[in-house]
């Protein structure tokens, strides 16, 4: 007797497939399998956290600085800094007085030209000179030498202008007539002083006089 195998059922037509039951399944797939940092229900309140301590550092930051920040700004303004702010204000500067207008210089005068002499008052003044030089005279000794008519015979105005000019010293010539006195005579202290003096002598002033007899004596 033959066995016969039995057959093999007959297969149906394939399913149909649902294509959006297929994608909501590998997406239901995909979500199942992704790591549990990824998943919605971890994220949340991770980030809710994060938030927080976000929120919690950056208001102690602000205090801090609304603390010590400010109470440093109002010191160091309040303080150090109204002190410098003071010290570094520089004085307004003085105004200079104008500087005072030196005087104009006085301009010197110009030197006075000497009048030329005449002739007459050069040859008076020669002459008197040579007088001086050689003798002792009186001013008016000179002037009556040089202008009579037994001496030189200037005129009156020339020899007084020799007699004004000559390099003499009056009190030198009294004491130098005096000590031609005593060398030639004997005289007294008075008798001295009158010679000098009087009009028919020497012609001295008494001052002068008394001081030649007193540089003698």
């Amino acid at each position: 007797m033959s066995l016969q195998t039995p057959e093999a059922p007959q297969q149906g037509p394939p399913a149909r497939t649902n294509p959006k039951a297929d994608a909501r399944a590998a997406k239901a797939y995909a979500k199942a399998m992704r790591p549990w940092y990824k998943k919605k229900r971890f994220l949340l309140p991770l980030g809710l956290v994060l938030l927080m301590v976000a929120v919690s550092l950056g208001s102690s930051g602000s205090g801090d600085n609304d603390g010590t920040g400010g109470t440093s700004g109002a010191s160091s303004n309040d303080g150090g800094g109204g002190a410098s702010g003071a010290s570094n204000e520089k004085p307004a500067a003085q105004e200079e007085p104008a500087a005072q207008e030196e005087p104009a210089a006085q301009e010197e005068p110009a030197a006075e030209e000497e009048p030329e002499m005449t002739s007459g008052q050069e040859n008076a003044l020669q002459s008197g000179q040579s007088y001086i030089d050689m003798s002792g005279f009186s001013k008016a000794g000179l002037i009556g030498q040089l202008s009579s008519s037994a001496g030189e015979g200037f005129s009156k105005a020339d020899a007084t202008f020799a007699a004004n000019n000559v390099d003499a010293d009056w009190n030198e010539e009294a004491v130098e007539s005096a000590q031609s006195y005593l060398d030639m005579s004997s005289f007294s202290k008075a008798g001295l002083i009158q010679q000098l003096s009087s009009a028919a002598g020497e012609k001295f002033t008494p001052a002068q006089a008394r001081y030649a007899v007193s540089k003698v004596y």
